[in-house]
C-alpha cells in the first residue's frame, strides 16, 4: 500500500501547491506571482515530490503518466486503476482542503473558475476546443518524453526531478492562456467536481487529450529510443 499512499500524497501536493498558487497567489493585488509564478508552483510541486516519494511509488502523481509509462512498458496494466484511483483521490481531498480554505475568507461568495481547466468562453483566453484538444495533446506528449528519457537507465542519475519539473514548469507558461493548463486528468477532475457547471462538462476533454497524448508518447519512446 505505500506506492498508492505515495501516488495520493504526491497528487494531493500537486493539486494543492499548484491550484492554491493560481487561487490565492496568482491575482493578489500588485504583488501577486502571475502566470510565471503559478508555472513555477506546479513545477516545483512535481520536483518536490518526485524527490520525497518517487523513489517508492515512481512519482506519477497524473493518471496521463500512468498510461504512457504503461505504454512505453515501464509499468505494469495491474497497476493502473490502484495508482490512477489514488491519484484522483489525492486530487480531490486536496481541491476540498482549499475549497475550505478559501471559503473561509471574509467576504466570500463564490469559488469562481477554482482554477479548473476550460476552452472556448472557458478558456483564459477563450481559446477554441480543437485548440485546447491540441495544445494539452502535445504538451502531455512531451510531458512524458521528458519523462521517459529522464528516467531511463542511460539518463544522468539524479536529475530527473529535475528535468520533469522544469519540463512542466515551461508546459504551464506556454499553456496557462488556452486551457489554464492541464496535462493531468486528476488535477483537472479534482477542480472541476468544485467548479461545476460548464467546467465539470468540458473535463472529458482534459482525460482524453492528456491519455491520448501519453500513450502516443510511450510508443514512440519504446520504438525510437528506448533501446537507441
Amino acid at each position: 500500500m505505500k506506492k498508492y499512499f505515495a501516488e495520493l500524497f504526491g497528487t494531493f501536493w500537486l493539486v494543492f501547491g499548484g491550484c492554491g498558487s493560481a487561487i490565492f497567489a496568482a491575482g493578489f493585488p500588485e504583488l501577486g506571482i502571475g502566470f510565471v509564478g503559478v508555472a513555477l508552483a506546479f513545477g516545483l510541486t512535481v520536483l518536490t515530490m518526485a524527490y520525497a516519494v518517487g523513489h517508492i511509488s515512481g512519482g506519477h502523481f497524473n493518471p496521463a503518466v500512468s498510461f504512457g509509462l504503461w505504454a512505453g512498458g515501464k509499468f505494469a496494466a495491474k497497476e493502473l486503476l490502484p495508482y490512477i484511483l489514488s491519484q484522483l483521490i489525492g486530487a480531490i481531498l486536496a481541491a476540498s482542503a482549499l475549497y475550505l480554505i478559501v471559503s473561509g475568507k471574509e467576504g466570500f461568495e463564490t469559488i469562481g473558475g477554482f482554477a479548473a481547466n476550460g476552452y472556448a468562453e472557458l478558456s483564459p483566453d477563450k481559446y477554441s476546443m480543437q485548440s485546447a484538444f491540441v495544445a494539452e495533446f502535445l504538451l502531455t506528449m512531451f510531458f512524458l518524453l521528458i519523462i521517459l528519457g529522464s528516467t531511463n537507465e542511460r539518463a544522468p542519475k539524479g536529475f530527473a526531478p529535475i528535468a520533469i519539473g522544469l519540463g512542466l514548469t515551461l508546459i504551464h507558461l506556454i499553456s496557462i492562456p488556452i486551457t489554464n493548463t492541464s496535462v493531468n486528468p486528476a488535477r483537472s477532475m479534482s477542480q472541476a467536481i468544485f467548479a461545476g457547471g460548464e467546467y465539470l462538462t468540458q473535463s472529458w476533454l482534459f482525460c482524453a487529450a492528456p491519455i491520448a497524448g501519453a500513450i502516443v508518447a510511450g510508443l514512440i519512446h519504446k520504438a525510437l529510443f528506448d533501446k537507441a
